[in-house]
């Protein structure tokens, strides 16, 4: 059996998709633990370490995504939000490089994947601009701030605003490169076609494909399943080691 799939591109523009591609695979592959009322419209998540914490929820006039952690003693306290519209897998390039075991490589300077796929400055604005002018990635460091923001509209208006995201202050830069990264990457994000956004469709690239229904419903568990085997995890523990063999007693004449 096959179902239809599109393949929209820029990933950017891509539409929300499936936000448990973020809040299940912190969940299962990291041990990220639930504590919201099941009967409110939010999702609430705090990491095994009780540091970090991602809250969803469908505010108009607010960011849907916030993800904030707590001061440590090496680095202060930081905080990222997401518009409803961002696309769960730029999202997820964040909290899975969050959650990643492995030490950050040195990730230099988060502009460089954007200026390596294309994107320029604009006369009008700082920062850097996608080669459609849709999107806009600015470093506000005046006045004592070091936030990054991204813009993604089809037109200056504030109803041509798709999405925005923030991300704040002490920040580490490689979950800052992580979605630049994101950002600059041009692979297309697979969607349903009847749950396309109609914002911004015109300046999309689409394409419909059938895939195998298995490969679909179980794209979320293979990722979950990649994520997991970064590290055992308190999440994924081993199973228990088989009972020894006893010995036959010897048999009686």
């Amino acid at each position: 059996m096959a179902v239809e799939q599109a393949f929209v591109g820029p990933p950017f523009l891509a539409g929300p998709g499936d936000p448990a591609w973020v809040t299940t695979a912190l969940h299962r592959a990291s041990g990220w633990s639930y504590g919201h009322d099941p009967l409110l419209a939010r999702v609430v998540l705090t990491s095994p370490d009780q540091q970090a914490l991602l809250h969803l929820e469908p505010e108009p006039d607010q960011p849907w995504w916030v993800i904030r952690h707590a001061r440590t003693a090496t680095t202060p306290a930081w905080q990222a939000s997401f518009g409803a519209r961002t696309p769960a897998e730029i999202i997820a390039a964040f909290t899975d490089a969050l959650t990643d075991p492995a030490r950050p490589a040195a990730s230099g300077n988060p502009y460089e994947p954007l200026r390596n796929a294309g994107w320029q400055p604009t006369r009008n604005h700082s920062g850097l601009t996608s080669p459609d002018g849709i999107a806009h990635v600015e470093h506000f460091t005046e006045t004592g701030s070091d936030t990054w923001f991204i813009d993604v509209a089809i037109s200056g208006d504030p109803e041509g605003l798709i999405w925005r995201a923030q991300i704040g202050t002490g920040t580490p830069t490689h979950l800052i490169s992580a979605v630049t990264r994101a950002l600059a990457d041009p692979s297309p994000l697979r969607r349903d076609p009847q749950r396309l956004p109609r914002l911004g469709q015109d300046r999309m690239h689409t394409s419909v494909r059938q895939l195998p229904a298995a490969h679909v419903a179980f794209a979320l568990e293979r990722r979950i399943d990649a994520l997991a085997s970064r590290s055992p995890g308190p999440c994924r523990p081993a199973p228990p080691p088989a009972p020894a063999v006893q010995p036959r007693p010897p048999r009686s004449r």
